[in-house]
C-alpha cells in the first residue's frame, strides 16, 4: 500500500512579511521556505506506517511553485520514497477546491491507501484541502489527530476535542487523516538522506495529466486587497493610588474596550 503525504511549502515563521506593490500578494523574493510544521508530523506518521507494514511507498504530494520541490525534497531526505509535485502554469490561482481536485486526481493516479497531511498551512490558517480531498474521493476522514494506530482495514484515532477530552474515532481505510502536535517527535533529516533525496524520483504533473480544471476563471475564490494589520496603539500608564487606577482601569475597560 502506498502511503501519501500533503505537504505545503510556506515563509518561515521568522521571515519577514513585505505585500507586494498591487496588494495582490506578498514579496517573495527574500523569504526563506519551509515545509509546513504540521506537515512534518505527517511525513512522520507516514515513515513510521511504512516501517510498521514492512512494504509500500511514502509519496509526498504538493502543488505549488518551481521551488516547491525543495521542501519534497526535505521530506525525501527523512525517508520518503518519492515526490509528486504539480508545478505547472495550469495551476495558477488554484483555490483550495482546485488544488484539492489537482491533489486528488493525483493521488489516485499513485494508488495510495492512505493519506496524512497537517492540522493546517501556517501562512493562510486554511485547513480545508485535506478533507475536501476526502470529500473528492469519497473516502472518510478524520481531522486533528495526535493518536494513530493501524489496523489492517482500519485505522483508531484520538483526537482532542477541548476541554481535555479526548474524542476516539475508529476510521475504515482508504483515509485521510491530519495530525497535530502530539501525534509523534519528526525525525531530522541526516546527512546520508540529504544526499540520496537528490536521487530519489520525483514525477511532474500538469492539469491535463489529471484531466482537472483548475487554476485563473476556474477558481471560485481569489484573494486580494492584501494589508498589513494596523499599527498596536501605544500602552497607557495609570498614575495614582492603587485604588484610583483599578477604578479607571474598569471604566476603560467599560466604555473604551467595551469588553466588560
Amino acid at each position: 500500500m502506498n502511503i501519501g503525504v500533503l505537504l505545503k511549502q510556506v515563509p518561515d515563521t521568522e521571515t519577514k512579511i513585505r505585500i507586494n506593490g498591487d496588494g495582490t500578494g506578498i514579496e517573495e523574493g527574500d523569504i526563506k521556505w519551509i515545509i509546513s510544521p504540521y506537515d512534518e508530523y505527517a511525513v512522520e506518521a507516514a515513515l513510521q506506517l511504512k516501517e510498521k507494514m514492512g512494504a509500500g511507498e511514502v509519496l509526498i504530494f504538493s502543488l505549488g511553485a518551481t521551488r516547491t520541490l525543495d521542501a519534497a525534497r526535505t521530506a525525501l531526505a527523512m525517508g520518503a520514497d518519492r515526490a509528486v509535485i504539480l508545478d505547472d502554469d495550469g495551476f495558477a490561482g488554484s483555490d483550495a477546491l482546485g488544488v484539492a481536485r489537482s491533489l486528488a486526481a493525483a493521488i489516485a493516479k499513485e494508488d495510495c491507501g492512505i493519506v496524512f497531511g497537517g492540522r493546517q498551512a501556517i501562512d493562510t490558517d486554511s485547513n480545508a484541502v485535506p478533507q475536501i480531498v476526502a470529500g473528492l474521493l469519497e473516502w472518510p476522514h478524520a481531522t486533528w489527530i495526535n493518536s494513530f494506530e493501524y489496523e489492517g482495514e482500519t485505522a483508531t484515532v484520538k483526537r482532542p476535542v477541548g476541554g481535555g477530552n479526548v474524542e476516539v474515532v475508529k476510521v475504515r481505510l482508504p483515509a485521510v487523516f491530519t495530525c497535530t502536535k502530539g501525534l509523534n517527535e519528526p525525525r531530522y533529516a541526516s546527512l546520508p538522506g540529504i544526499m540520496k533525496a537528490k536521487r530519489k524520483p520525483v514525477t511532474k504533473y500538469t492539469p491535463d495529466d489529471l484531466d482537472v480544471e483548475v487554476g485563473g476563471d476556474n477558481a471560485q475564490m481569489t484573494l486580494s486587497n492584501f494589508s498589513m494589520p494596523p499599527a498596536r496603539p501605544a500602552g497607557r500608564i495609570l498614575q495614582g493610588e492603587l485604588s484610583d487606577q483599578v477604578a479607571e482601569l474598569v471604566k476603560l475597560l467599560r466604555e473604551e474596550a467595551k469588553v466588560l
